[in-house]
C-alpha cells in the first residue's frame, strides 16, 4: 500500500491498517490520530510531524523511520515496538503505553516522555538528551550507554533500570525511584539526584562530581575512590558508607549524618562539614584555625583521626579469640592480625606438614584482609614472621619474597617461637598504610 492509497482509505473513516507493507512511504505532517498499525512495516517511513496519537501500534515496525516532532502521545496499550535507529527528536510520546518496546541506537533528543508507562524498554545506545521523562514509569528499562545529558527524570520510576555506562551528565533524578537500579561506570557528574534513595549501593570509582545528592538516603552505600568532587551532600543520609580514598574535595556535606561511615584515605580538602554528624557520632566543630570568613571547612586529619574502623571480611579466617582480623586507626594506619594457615572456606588449617604451602595460604589471607581495607602488599610497612622452627626460615622467605620485592620490601622482624596456635609452622602479621 503506498501513501496515497492509506490517506484516502483514511480520509474515508477507515482505521485498521494492520499487517500492511508501508516501508519508505511518505507520510510526512499526516494526521493520523487513532490508527491501528498493528503488525504493519514502515520500516524507513517518513512521518515527521505527523500525528499517531492514540494509535494502535502492536509488534508495529518504525526501524530507521522519521518520526521528528511527531505526536505519538496517548498511545494505546501496545506491546512489541520497533523504534530501533528511528529518529524521534522533539516527538511527543507522553502518556504513552509501551510494553517492551525496542528504542536501541533511536534518536529521542529532545523528546517528551512525560507520564508515559513504557516499562521493560529498550533504550541501550539511545540518545535522551534533554529529553523529558518527569513522572514516567519505566520500570526494568535498559538504558545501557546510553545518553541522557540534561534529562528530565523527576519522579520517575526508574525500578531495576539499567544504567550501565549511560551518560547523565546535569540530568534531573530528583525524587526518582532508584530501587534496584544498575549503576555501573555511569556518568552522574553534574546530575541532580536529591532526596533519592540509594542504600547499599556500590558506586565505587563513579563519577558525581558536582552532582546534588542533598537529603539524599545513602545509608551503607559504597563509594570508594569515587569522584565527589564540589558534590552537594547537604543534610544526606550517609551512616556506615564507604568512603575511603573517595575525592570530597569542596564538596557541601552540611549536616550530613557520617556515623560510622569509613572516611580513611578521603579526600576533605575545602569541604564543608558544618553541623555534620561525624563518623563518632559527635557534631563537627571546626578549629579557630580553620575559620574562613562566612565558612567552615574540614582538616582531613582532623576528620579521619576521629575514626577508627574494625575490619572484617569473610575471605580470611573467622577470629577465634579477644582480636579482629584488623584495624584501622587515624585513619591511615592499618594493623593486621597475625594470619595462620587456616582456609577461610572450610575454618580448618591446611598443609599441616608443609610450610610453603603454609606460607602461601598465610599470605592469601593477608591479602583479603588489606584488600577489605582499600591496600595491598604494597602499602605494607612492617611485617612480624613467626616460626615454630627457624631451620624453615629459607623456604618461608623464598615464598614471602614473591610478594614483597626486595627493593620495595617492608621493614620485618623474624622469630622462632616454642610453639604457634593450632600447631601451625608458621604465622605472619604486618602494618599497613592506607593510600590516600
Amino acid at each position: 500500500m503506498d501513501a496515497e492509497e492509506l490517506l484516502q482509505k483514511y480520509a474515508a473513516r477507515h482505521r485498521n491498517f494492520e499487517q500492511e507493507n508501508l516501508r519508505g512511504v511518505n507520510l510526512q505532517g499526516a494526521n493520523l490520530s487513532g490508527i491501528n498499525l498493528k503488525g504493519s512495516d514502515l520500516t524507513g517511513a517518513d512521518l515527521n510531524n505527523a500525528n499517531l496519537s492514540n494509535a494502535y501500534l502492536n509488534n508495529t515496525n518504525f526501524t530507521r523511520a522519521c518520526l521528528t516532532g511527531a505526536n505519538l502521545s496517548g498511545l494505546a496499550e501496545s506491546s512489541g515496538l520497533n523504534l530501533s535507529w528511528a529518529d524521534l527528536s522533539g516527538a511527543n510520546l507522553s502518556q504513552a503505553n509501551l510494553k517492551s518496546p525496542n528504542f536501541s541506537n533511536a534518536n529521542l533528543d529532545s523528546a517528551k516522555l512525560s507520564g508515559a508507562t513504557i516499562t521493560g524498554a529498550n533504550f541501550s545506545n539511545a540518545n535522551l538528551d534533554n529529553a523529558n521523562l518527569s513522572d514516567s514509569n519505566l520500570e526494568h528499562a535498559n538504558l545501557t550507554q546510553a545518553s541522557l545529558k540534561e534529562a528530565n527524570l523527576v519522579r520517575a520510576n526508574l525500578n531495576g533500570t539499567n544504567f550501565s555506562e549511560a551518560n547523565l551528565f546535569k540530568a534531573d533524578l530528583s525524587q526518582a525511584n532508584l530501587n534496584h537500579v544498575t549503576v555501573k561506570d555511569a556518568n552522574f557528574q553534574g546530575a541532580r539526584i536529591r532526596g533519592v534513595i540509594l542504600t547499599q549501593k556500590d558506586l565505587s570509582g563513579m563519577n558525581l562530581a558536582e552532582a546534588d545528592l542533598g537529603a539524599a538516603n545513602l545509608r551503607g552505600t559504597k563509594f570508594r575512590k569515587a569522584c565527589l568532587q564540589g558534590t552537594n551532600l547537604d543534610r544526606a543520609d550517609l551512616q556506615q558508607a564507604d568512603l575511603m580514598n573517595a575525592n570530597l574535595k569542596g564538596a557541601t556535606l552540611k549536616k550530613a549524618d557520617l556515623t560510622s561511615a569509613q572516611v580513611y584515605g578521603a579526600n576533605l580538602e575545602d569541604a564543608d562539614l558544618t553541623g555534620a554528624i561525624m563518623p563518632d557520632g559527635e557534631v563537627y566543630k571546626p578549629m579557630a584555625c580553620e575559620m574562613e570568613v562566612g565558612k567552615q571547612q574540614a582538616s582531613l586529619g582532623k576528620v579521619i583521626s576521629m575514626t577508627r574502623q574494625v575490619i572484617r571480611t569473610d575471605n580470611a579466617p573467622e577470629p577465634v579469640g579477644p582480636y579482629n582480623q584488623a584495624i584501622a586507626a587515624s585513619g591511615q594506619m592499618l594493623f593486621v592480625a597475625g594470619q595462620i594457615a587456616i582456609d577461610p572456606r572450610i575454618g580448618q588449617v591446611v598443609y599441616t606438614d608443609d610450610v610453603k604451602k603454609q606460607t602461601e595460604q598465610v599470605i592469601a589471607n593477608l591479602e583479603a584482609i588489606l584488600k577489605e581495607a582499600g591496600a595491598g602488599f604494597e602499602d605494607v610497612v612492617k611485617t612480624t614472621v613467626f616460626l615454630a622452627d627457624m631451620n624453615d626460615f629459607a623456604a618461608v622467605n623464598a615464598i614471602y619474597a614473591k610478594y614483597f620485592p626486595e627493593d620495595t620490601a617492608p621493614a620485618r622482624a623474624c622469630v622462632e617461637v616454642s610453639r604457634l596456635p593450632k600447631d601451625v609452622l608458621v604465622e605472619i602479621d604486618c602494618i599497613a598504610v592506607i593510600p590516600g
